[in-house]
């Protein structure tokens, strides 16, 4: 389900569930992953991708929502808006560079996911970025609306969350959501070479951390009362 692999300074996090669809036992996962990164010292970065050639993650598992008691290994339905919003919120804070090698389509929660990265690249030729809420008949909650207002520009953001438009890799580029793109064979190897560039950066974790919590966290400087990872810890105050 979830591979995290060190190398030096840099961690990387492989998702290798195929669509890497999201429920509570894969919230879990990556949770745990991310106890690891954090209980490290020193300088460090972490990438994401996954071990797909399709995709990077195609959002919710659906048919687990929909049934969950037909599904089992999926876990608790019931805690997984809250646990999966708040490990959104750990993702945007984590006290080190995080960096989002996005190899494949990223839809709804795996957009949403690769957002919550510091930085993102992204394979050049195929795959596309949409927040797909809209064409299945769902609204978006008001945390992860709160997060893509922070990380996209204003027309960027509206046709993203409202039009679900489908952004491949260079008009994302192009419109503010990734910062590089990539052909699939180097993309893992850029990421990583970055991710290395930008690891001294965490030598002292609680002032990197710090920053970001000032960034995206309770009273956060920007556009707003709270910023995302304030609502997305505390998910179920605002609705």
């Amino acid at each position: 389900m979830i591979e995290l692999s060190r190398d030096e300074s840099v961690f990387t996090l492989t998702m290798t569930a195929g669509e890497n669809r999201w429920n509570t036992e894969f919230v879990r996962a990556i949770a745990a992953a991310l106890d690891e990164v954090e209980a490290s010292d020193g300088p460090a970065a972490l990438v994401t991708t996954s071990s797909s050639e399709k995709f990077f993650s195609n959002g919710l598992d659906l048919a687990w929502v929909q049934t969950p008691a037909d599904h089992p290994a999926g876990g608790d339905y019931q805690v997984f808006g809250e646990e999966f919003m708040a490990l959104m919120g750990r993702f945007i804070t984590l006290p080190v560079p995080t960096l989002c090698a996005i190899n494949g389509h990223a839809f709804g929660a795996g957009f949403m996911v690769a957002l919550c990265h510091d930085v993102r690249l992204m394979r050049a030729d195929r795959g596309f970025l949409c927040a797909n809420e809209m064409q299945l008949g769902m609204r978006i909650p008001k945390p992860e609306l709160a997060l893509f207002r922070h990380k996209l520009p204003m027309p960027t953001f509206f046709e993203t969350v409202q039009l679900a438009k489908r952004w491949a890799a260079p008009q994302a580029f192009d419109a503010g959501i990734i910062q590089r793109t990539a052909a699939l064979e180097s993309l893992l190897y850029e990421a990583q070479q970055w991710a290395a560039e930008l690891a001294p950066l965490a030598k002292n974790r609680n002032n990197f951390g710090a920053q970001k919590e000032a960034l995206y966290g309770e009273n956060a400087i920007l556009n707003s009362q709270h910023g995302p990872a304030h609502l997305l810890k505390n998910s179920s105050q605002f609705h």
